[in-house]
């Protein structure tokens, strides 16, 4: 059982709390602790640092703005710098899953830096105090704070992070499209043959998904880096000073070299959480496209003598406790999963967004939660797919060609000199007989009957021509 001497009492409007006694926190966050036992997942980095860059560019603006003494300003801007940088986040400890509005995570960062803003103050031999209310929250309110800082992190996260990443990962496959440009394999339709392509043009196709979803990521950040700061309880601006919204955004976009913007509609900015769902969902889309090439690369690199085995992935790892020898496809297979993850992430972010009622939506906490992980975990795979698995795939090309060539669906380049219905009885008797497809259609008379020449037969048979019928 804990000694009395590991705490101290602590109060706020609804009365005494025991505190552990090295926290830099007090009573709110106690309070929020002890009713949030839920999860043990905390707000994560990315997070804690946007709510302290927050604090940091309101303390100025409000200094600017006469809101504030210059010293109790400076003072809080020292301890959101610390804080910021992550020296404190061990002081951070309340659940994801708590009021939906983030204001427990709002008062935890006033409490931390109003404690380390009077240990500076103290420490410089000042009489001055900080209250986390009346300084270190003036001229904001929960409910413009803490979304704020949702789309700050999420902001920082999607440029600094995510769309390097992506890029890192096209490039990886962009030169692999270029390595593979003259490999010839049968292309597959409803995981059927179908006629050919080359692996190049397969790759060039992975690294074009991913530079969209750069793209997508680039068009709905003028949403996301939207930020309602200025609108306070909800929406009007309540206790703030004329110009405090332009200022402190301007300081805040200053700080964190991010293209953020004042909310055009504060009540819109205040009610909703929009730009998140939208921001999910290019992740979600980013996911699917993970989706699809981890398959068709293990698709394609399966064997190695029952699988298609058209591509080598490089090996890893053991592949199983039991099969000597064995080696499988884990990154496909971690990167799968972290795409059904972020998949299912967006349904919480898309569920989330349904409580807002009237000024302000309650769901927040846990929609920052999943975007800020989504994020991480698509920026890690992407690199992880790119270093260790991309960027060592060899083709097997032989292989590649034979199947291309077994393939009754190159056929199709008949259908001009003997129509579509021949060219399905080519195909037929092919597959009936494991003919050749230029077998079968000597075995048919075509070429006795003079509707083909051998040339032509040869020509339209060429299948690397048909990786590019138009000369492209």
């Amino acid at each position: 059982m804990a000694s009395k001497d590991e705490f101290r009492i602590e109060h706020d409007t609804m009365g005494e709390v025991r505190v552990p006694v090295d926290a830099l926190y007090s009573a709110q966050t106690q309070r929020a602790v002890e009713n949030f036992p839920i999860s043990g997942k905390r707000l994560e980095r990315r997070h804690i640092q946007a709510l302290a860059r927050v604090k940091r560019a309101a303390a100025l603006a409000n200094a600017e703005l006469g809101v504030l003494d210059e010293e109790i300003a400076r003072a809080i801007v020292d301890a959101a710098e610390h804080v910021a940088s992550g020296d404190y986040d061990a002081h951070f400890p309340i659940d994801v899953f708590q009021t939906g509005s983030g204001t427990s995570s709002n008062m935890n960062t006033n409490e931390v830096l109003a404690a380390l803003a009077n240990q500076g103050l103290e420490a410089a031999g000042s009489q001055a105090r900080v209250h986390p209310n009346d300084h270190v929250n003036a001229s904001q309110s929960s409910n413009d704070v803490f979304p704020t800082s949702v789309h700050v992190a999420v902001t920082d996260a999607l440029l600094n992070d995510l769309v390097p990443a992506l890029n890192h990962l096209a490039e990886s496959l962009g030169r692999k499209s270029d390595e593979f440009a003259d490999v010839v394999k049968s292309g597959r339709t409803h995981l059927m043959d179908a006629t050919p392509v080359t692996l190049g043009q397969e790759f060039g196709g992975y690294a074009a998904q991913m530079r969209y979803g750069v793209e997508r990521i680039e068009a709905s950040l003028p949403r996301v880096a939207e930020v309602p700061l200025g609108g306070t309880a909800v929406g009007t601006g309540i206790n703030t000073p004329a110009g405090f919204p332009q200022r402190v955004i301007a300081l805040l976009a200053e700080d964190t070299g991010l293209p953020l913007t004042e909310a055009r509609n504060h009540f819109e900015a205040q009610a909703n959480r929009d730009g998140l769902v939208e921001a999910s969902g290019q992740l979600r889309n980013i996911a699917y496209s993970i989706m699809k090439i981890n398959n068709d690369l293990r698709w394609m690199g399966s064997g190695p003598n029952t699988g298609l085995g058209e591509i080598a992935i490089p090996d890893l790892q053991p592949g199983s406790s039991i099969m000597p020898g064995k080696v499988n496809p884990v990154i496909s297979e971690a990167a799968i999963q972290v795409a059904a993850q972020v998949i299912g992430n967006d349904t919480t972010v898309s569920l989330s967004s349904t409580n807002g009622a009237f000024e302000l939506n309650v769901g927040i906490p846990v929609m920052a939660a999943n975007l800020l992980e989504s994020i991480r975990l698509l920026t890690n795979t992407s690199q992880v797919m790119a270093d260790k698995m991309v960027d060592g795939i060899t083709a097997n090309v032989d292989r590649a060609r034979f199947l291309a060539e077994a393939s009754p669906s190159i056929v199709t380049p008949l259908n001009k000199f003997i129509g579509y219905e021949n060219g399905s009885k080519i195909a037929k008797k092919a597959i009936a007989e494991g003919l050749t497809v230029r077998e079968a259609t000597i075995a048919l008379g075509f070429l006795e009957s003079g509707e083909l020449t051998e040339e032509q037969l040869d020509t339209a048979l060429d299948v690397t021509t048909m990786t590019s019928p138009s000369g492209k």
